[in-house]
């Protein structure tokens, strides 16, 4: 592979030594470059083809970094780590000890702000900008918004208090969902150029100050431009948010990104640019099914063949099975996703019972309460959502669905560690967070079957209640179609020994029972995390000297910290060693070593055990 031009860029400084004419050529070896690293890292693919141009421009226009460039949904950032000193290390990404898949401020300068969940970019960048007009520094503060993150509450919060602020600003909206026509092309670009110039907006400025006395001929002006804009732009919104708009421009086409962004560079006040551009640009497998494409193992080029995964079914699947499964015996299920419904597993689902399947888009709160909402009218809706973005409707959990007492059932998605996408993804805190919520009712399986009944019990269930399952498969357990009701609250032992008793939780259950060996310990799967089998507790309490609680939850508020609150409570004392994650966030890496790097393997468990009650 070479790329002669790129080699020649390390850093933004060297970008702007170039010409305008050299731009294209480098975005061709950019492209060039990402297809073969990617294709071998893998990770996130088609949004980082469709950013190449646009990073170029913002990078060869702006002074970064002293010039905030906030990025948001932070996988559309691999040219971006390219053209900041990065290039050489882009074989680690998502690797541990490497690079993250995301902005990381401890990574670079250049990554102003940590991001891995969506629309974060506005609210930062607008804080950054007054930040920098009370500490009377001039720099240029931008935010680059798209994938979908324009459908979430917060980045409307942000653009209504930056609007009204007048702060100095620069949203840009990166449009990849290819939802401007056609006809959109020269004219528009011609128009942008024109909207962002000095000429337009010196008119604008004398006109204010000229008509400002007259008030009636102020406002008529004033509605007369926008209308004129209308005819030619998608719409008025951002203008009634007090930004000037301009756009939509293609944002593949550098002779009129870079002219526009100079322009824009020199304005003041809030500023919102609109670029077009195509998911998995320069790539015909990825621009034919960008969704695909999105994120990738590692794959030919050629062809975009991936390396076959693993035979086992995951977790994701068991989920989506169930849900036609269950959707099929009962008309009042209902699926909820915020914009997941290929990680969460609702794809055959939305095919199946298409009336029945409701993607709200990146709006995790409007979600939860959504689904409070047809619960109150007999239906039983079932969200599906991440751990990690559950965390985002936090309220809505408490005050819309679980103080209703409301029908709702959480399936909630990567629960614990989840490898590559390191901390932003992980699902470290929800036991810790949905456990202390009256009337919830929280479910930890062991193995795939066990999950597809819990789903099941929970679903049956009249109140609130979670079922959080991990990111990959299980540990091959057959999965019986037949649906089986678990008794709620009953925990189960999985092997009987003598002197120490491992309570084991969820996922935890395979190593703990290989630890056991060492032993002869008594492991028990205790399922659920809320409402606990005290019974079973007390029995085992009176009958084993030390316990051994293992999670993969954070061990704060988690549900050893559950078990020795029961404990407490029936006044029976006994030595507790409570084994989870640890107090604070583990990088990316892959899961078996994280999970080790935690001591939550059998080996890890092991030593933790012979540590605590080494007598």
């Amino acid at each position: 592979m070479t790329t002669p031009l790129l080699d020649q860029v390390s850093l933004p400084a060297d970008l702007k030594q170039l010409e305008p004419a050299q731009l294209k050529p480098l975005a061709e070896s950019l492209r060039v470059f990402l297809l073969d690293s990617i294709s071998q890292t893998g990770g996130h693919f088609a949004s980082n083809l469709g950013t190449i141009e646009l990073t170029i421009a913002l990078h060869y226009v702006f002074d970064t970094p002293h010039d905030r460039l906030v990025w948001d949904v932070g996988h559309q950032t691999y040219p971006h780590k390219v053209l900041t000193g990065r290039r050489d290390r882009m074989h680690t990404m998502r690797k541990g000890g490497g690079l993250a898949g995301f902005p990381k401020r401890e990574e670079s300068e250049y990554d102003t702000f940590g991001v891995g969940h969506s629309s974060t970019s506005i609210g930062a960048a607008a804080g950054m900008a007054e930040a920098s007009k009370l500490k009377g520094e001039r720099r240029k503060c931008v935010a680059i918004i798209g994938d979908g993150a324009m459908t979430a509450g917060m980045a409307f919060e942000a653009l209504n208090n930056a609007g009204d602020k007048e702060t100095d600003l620069l949203v840009i909206l990166n449009d990849n969902e290819m939802s401007i026509s056609p006809n959109v092309g020269a004219f528009n670009s011609y128009l942008a150029k024109l909207l962002s110039g000095r000429f337009y907006q010196g008119f604008r400025s004398t006109g204010s100050k000229v008509l400002g006395t007259v008030p009636p001929i102020h406002e008529l002006v004033r509605r007369g431009e926008e209308h004129f804009k209308g005819l030619f732009t998608p719409s008025t919104l951002f203008e009634e948010f007090g930004f000037h708009y301009v756009g939509p421009i293609d944002g593949h086409d550098l002779d009129t990104l870079v002219p526009t962004l100079q322009n824009l560079k020199s304005l003041s006040g809030p500023q919102f640019l609109h670029v077009v551009t195509k998911k998995g640009a320069g790539y015909k497998l990825a621009e034919g099914d960008p969704v695909k494409y999105h994120a990738v193992t590692p794959f030919t080029p050629a062809d975009g063949m991936a390396a076959k995964s693993s035979s086992r079914p995951s977790y994701t699947q068991i989920f989506g099975d169930w849900l036609c499964d269950m959707a099929r015996q009962d008309s009042r299920l209902i699926g909820i996703t915020p914009a997941m419904r290929e990680g969460s597993g609702l794809v055959r689902f939305e095919k199946e019972f298409p009336e029945r399947y409701y993607d709200v888009g990146i709006a995790e709160q409007h979600a939860v309460t959504f689904a409070a909402g047809m619960a109150c009218e007999g239906l039983k809706p079932v969200v599906a959502i991440y751990s990690t973005f559950l965390q985002r409707a936090y309220d809505q959990l408490i005050h819309d669905v679980a103080l209703q007492n409301l029908p709702v059932l959480f399936a909630i998605d990567r629960a614990g560690q989840v490898g590559a996408d390191g901390p932003t993804h992980a699902g470290s805190f929800d036991l810790s967070f949905m456990r202390c919520i009256p009337n919830m009712t929280i479910a930890a399986p062991a193995d795939e079957n066990e999950c597809r009944q819990m789903l099941y019990t929970c679903f049956m269930h009249d109140g609130p209640t979670a079922v959080r399952y991990p990111r990959g498969s299980g540990p091959g357990v057959k999965v019986e179609r037949e649906f089986t009701a678990l008794p709620i609250g009953c925990a189960e032992v999985r092997r009987e020994g003598h002197g120490i008793a491992i309570l084991a939780f969820g996922t935890m259950v395979a190593p703990s029972l290989e630890a056991a060996e060492a032993f002869d310990a008594t492991v028990v799967n205790m399922r659920w995390v809320k409402p606990l089998d005290l019974a079973l507790l007390r029995r085992i309490a009176e009958t084993h000297e030390r316990l051994v609680t293992v999670e993969e939850n954070v061990v704060m508020g988690g549900a050893g910290s559950a078990v020795t609150e029961a404990l407490n409570a029936m006044g029976v004392l006994r030595p507790v060693l409570q084994l989870g994650l640890p107090d604070h966030y583990v990088d990316h890496a892959e899961p078996v070593r994280q999970l080790a790097d935690c001591g939550l393997d059998a080996a890890g468990i092991t030593a933790s055990i012979r540590r605590a009650f080494a007598d």
